[in-house]
């Protein structure tokens, strides 16, 4: 059986991740602030502004997904899944 060396998790860095933040809330003040601006009725602007938090609740969840399942693919947690079955198989018996 041979091991293949497993590569260590790269963290973003601190400037990456500030920047991150920084453009999500700038981006979310920008559409809420164009909504707001609208020449509409205020029921408008309220379904557009409910429109906008369920995409960016969407964007949440797709990316949290698409994270997990990368996450379950990596050849580590197989090895992971397969050394607890063996343990939980030898348990049983």
């Amino acid at each position: 059986m041979s091991f293949q060396q497993v590569s260590p998790v790269e963290r973003p860095t601190g400037a990456w991740l500030n920047f991150s933040y920084a453009s999500f809330a700038a981006s979310i003040l920008m559409v809420g602030g164009g909504i707001a601006a609208l020449p509409l009725d205020w029921w408008v602007r309220a379904y557009f502004a409910m429109g906008m938090v369920m995409v960016v609740q969407s964007c949440f969840t797709l990316s949290k997904n698409i994270r997990d399942v990368h996450e379950s693919s990596r050849m580590i947690n197989r090895i992971e899944e397969a050394r607890t079955e063996k343990l939980l198989s030898s348990e049983r018996s």
